[in-house]
Order: C-alpha cells, then structure tokens, then sequence
C-alpha cells in the first residue's frame, strides 16, 4: 500500500510556512546552546527554502524557473544535511533533535508521501523527427 498523498500542489502550499518555520523556531527554542551554528544552519536553510520556492514551477512560485522534481531533490538533500548535521557539528541535546525531527519529516515528505517526482527523460531522437526519414 502506498501512502502518496502530498501531490505537487499541497507540497507548493506547504513550502512557505516550513521556510517561515525554519527561519523563526531556531529563535524560539533558542538553539545554539551545543554549538552557534544550530541555529544559523536552520536560518540559512530557512531563506534559501523561502528563496527556491519562489522560483519553483509550481502553483505558489512566484518566478517558475526552477522544474519542481528539482525542488523536490533539493529538498532530499536538506533532509539528509539535517540528518547528519549533528553528528557532524557536535549538535546534542535539543539542538540535535531538532535536526533530526526536521530530517525525519522532510524525507518521509518527499520519499514516502510524496507523488512520484522525476527529471524529464530524454528522447533518443529529436521530436518531430520521424524514423526512417
């Protein structure tokens, strides 16, 4: 049984408040205690969330540049950054559950809930070529 219900469009309309959520929870739970960069990496993580979902080609971005299944493999990458961030940079106590909740959530959003997201394939031939011509 697969339990993919966050299609293109619920993930576009969720995109801002987590990018809100990433820029502001570091302040409120006052991370940083462990190491200062547990809290910046989420600001920073936070803006760019903001920034690339702007240009995402999806129903809440504002500039469609960027092809959705990318968007969706950038955020792959901050699950698995936030995965292993706390190992990496001494994170303990909350500073490191925090990161790991948040990888946790945006893996299963986008590996286990998400509708399947693939790079266009490529032709073998040009379109608009017939075969044998």
């Amino acid at each position: 049984m697969t339990m993919r219900f966050i299609d293109r469009r619920i993930h576009a309309y969720i995109d801002y408040p987590i990018a809100a959520a990433l820029l502001v929870l570091p302040f409120v739970l006052g991370l940083g205690g462990s190491n200062p960069a547990a809290k910046w990496l989420s600001v920073v993580v936070g803006a760019a969330a903001l920034v690339l979902t702007v240009f995402t080609d999806h129903e809440t971005g504002l500039i469609r540049v960027v092809p959705y299944w990318l968007h969706v493999a950038v955020d792959r990458l901050v699950g698995v950054t936030f995965a292993v961030a706390p190992l990496v940079l001494g994170f303990v106590g909350l500073d490191a559950w925090y990161y790991w909740a948040n990888a946790a959530a945006v893996l299963a959003a986008t590996f286990v809930f998400n509708a399947a997201t693939r790079p266009p394939t490529v032709s073998a031939r040009p379109s608009g070529v017939a075969v044998g011509a």
